[in-house]
């Protein structure tokens, strides 16, 4: 397993909303992107997400079913 600093890695991304593949643990893609103002709700049929908050905060707001 290979290192990988987040903050060189973050320094080279420009645009939000634009995930980066930065590597692979454990067969599950690791992607980091900037992000900034709201987003609109999605979901993945066949993938989970985690969300690991270097700076800032995120809120999250889950759909009622």
């Amino acid at each position: 397993m290979e290192a990988v600093n987040l903050s060189e890695k973050f320094d080279l991304i420009n645009e939000y909303w634009s995930p980066r593949l930065i590597g692979e643990l454990n067969n599950q893609a690791v992607k980091i992107a900037k992000l900034k103002g709201e987003f609109i709700w999605h979901h993945h049929d066949n993938e989970d997400e985690m969300f690991f908050v270097v700076k800032g905060e995120l809120t999250i707001k889950l759909k009622e079913n």
